[in-house]
């Protein structure tokens, strides 16, 4: 992997988090590091999954911890950081440790829907939610990109 690859990516993802109203670690070296984690997961995995995180099984049991994973904006909201350290908030310390959000029993499981409630009954379409924001969006397919977070089609969980 060529250091253009990483710092072309971390660019990227900066430019991305800065649109949407994130903010990737100061230290401009470690995240070079993770994005390049990123780059290799992606080679070997078909998936950009979090390199703090093991990938086991298949591309669809994993997609929890491609990045930025679904557990980012708890971790942000709580710990001022994500669990890899990757993305953090003005408020972020580097001494504070963030625990693994993701349940053991993550690993290897299939991606699953939000079971609705039934509340609501006789929709047209169907509704799907983005695992990395919560956008909504009610039509016969997920949508091929999430117009929030940029998230793919893969991300997309039927809620409703």
């Amino acid at each position: 992997m060529e250091k253009n690859t990483a710092e072309k990516l971390y660019l990227q993802m900066l430019a991305n988090a800065d649109e949407h109203g994130y903010k990737l670690n100061p230290d401009k070296e470690f995240c070079e590091r993770l994005v390049a984690g990123i780059i290799k997961n992606n080679e070997r995995y078909g998936i950009e999954a979090c390199p703090c995180r093991l990938v086991t099984g298949a591309k669809e049991e994993n997609l929890d911890i491609v990045c930025p994973c679904d557990y980012r904006d708890d971790d942000l909201a709580e710990y001022g950081a994500c669990f890899c350290g990757l993305y953090v908030t003005d408020q972020y310390n580097a001494k504070k440790q963030v625990p693994d959000r993701r349940p053991p029993s993550a690993a290897g499981r299939k991606h699953k829907a939000v079971a609705g409630t039934g509340a609501i009954s006789g929709l047209s379409y169907p509704v799907w939610r983005c695992n990395v924001c919560g956008y909504l969006s009610a039509m016969k397919n997920p949508p091929g990109m999430c117009p929030i977070c940029k998230a793919g089609k893969e991300r997309f969980a039927r809620f409703l």
